[in-house]
């Protein structure tokens, strides 16, 4: 399986390449993004975004679903829900493993080709029957972004975790944990998402541990909040802060030196190729990743958005890395542009 991907994927890069026609597929053909997002979770937008121009280029319907509160019995029900209106391709996340793999199999069970995206492993999504999966390797990233923070000297640290019943987001403090070489039970708290708790718990618990050298948040929900309670207490700019993510807040926090870096995981490639992927394996009755990824790569469309947007994905033998990458003060300017609508 790995000799055809490469093989194919040198192919593509040799310029010999079966074309698709953006545009090609029927508009009666409808796909289905699922997220596990509650409605106030503005990093999805960028996603949303991404999945409108991948119908755009294809010439495809697609919806986004999400529960509005963020619960995962919810997503469960959407993920049930897809399964009984014959979407002709489904794209969600694996937030939970366990909750979701159940209906996520009633999908798969219909013939529906699925893509995962952004939370899960790779692992979690060949369980699932999934075409391929698309998103960042969340615990390596947190490893990534702490050993960054250990070569500027910090050895502690206290991870703000906005959304503890997500696999992803644990695994991402334990990373960034096992880097310094700490035990991530102590240095990790819930926050939850209402800005206001986030504020208050994060600086209860830098007022009782003084000591502690960084913060790391898990994405803008707890990013803006946390940095708002640093600025009251006059340590912006003077604690190490590190933030998965992006958002115009958190680039303007950038240039100001109030965050250090960001870890980028280019949320409009899990969104844009989720549905390109869909359409190409539904139009040529294709499951073969390589194959799939050939076309995508053909495409003149897709091929723009990458150069406009800055963006890079990474082909790999079981899907698409979107990061991480890391966003400072020296290469900040580049994605600015279009942080929080397609970056």
């Amino acid at each position: 399986m790995r000799i055809r991907w490469i093989s194919t994927l040198a192919m593509v890069l040799a310029g010999i390449t079966t074309t698709v026609a953006a545009g090609g597929t029927s508009t009666n053909e409808r796909f289905v993004l699922i997220s596990h997002a509650a409605d106030s979770d503005a990093w999805w937008n960028t996603v949303k975004n991404a999945i409108r121009q991948a119908g755009d280029d294809y010439g495809v319907q697609v919806d986004y679903r999400n529960p509005a509160d963020g619960d995962l019995a919810g997503m469960a029900r959407l993920l049930e829900q897809a399964a009984a209106r014959n979407y002709d391709g489904v794209a969600f996340d694996i937030a939970d493993y366990d909750v979701l793999s159940r209906p996520a199999a009633r999908i798969t069970a219909k013939g529906i080709p699925v893509v995962t995206i952004n939370s899960g492993t790779t692992q979690e999504s060949a369980k699932l029957g999934a075409i391929m999966h698309i998103g960042q390797p969340e615990y390596a990233a947190g490893k990534a972004a702490g050993e960054r923070a250990r070569a500027a000297g910090i050895k502690s640290f206290v991870c703000v975790n906005h959304y503890a019943t997500n696999a992803a987001s644990f695994q991402r403090c334990k990373g960034f944990a096992d880097a310094l070489g700490v035990d991530v039970r102590q240095s990790m708290i819930d926050s939850g998402v209402d800005p206001t708790v986030v504020e208050s718990k994060a600086g209860a618990y830098l007022r009782k541990h003084p000591d502690t050298q960084a913060v790391l948040a898990l994405g803008p929900s707890s990013a803006e909040p946390t940095l708002q309670a640093l600025q009251k207490m006059g340590l912006a700019g003077k604690t190490y802060f590190v933030t998965f993510d992006l958002s115009p807040t958190i680039i303007a926090d950038i240039k100001k030196g109030y965050v250090d870096f960001a870890i980028d995981q280019q949320p409009y490639l899990q969104g844009y190729m989720a549905i390109a992927v869909l359409a190409i394996a539904h139009e040529n009755n294709l499951r073969d990743p390589a194959a799939i990824i050939a076309r995508l790569n053909a495409n003149p469309k897709f091929q723009e958005r990458l150069k406009e947007y800055g963006l890079k994905p990474v082909y790999t033998r079981d899907g698409v890395s979107t990061g991480p990458s890391f966003i400072t003060r020296d290469n900040v300017d580049v994605v600015a542009k279009y942080a929080g609508q397609y970056r």
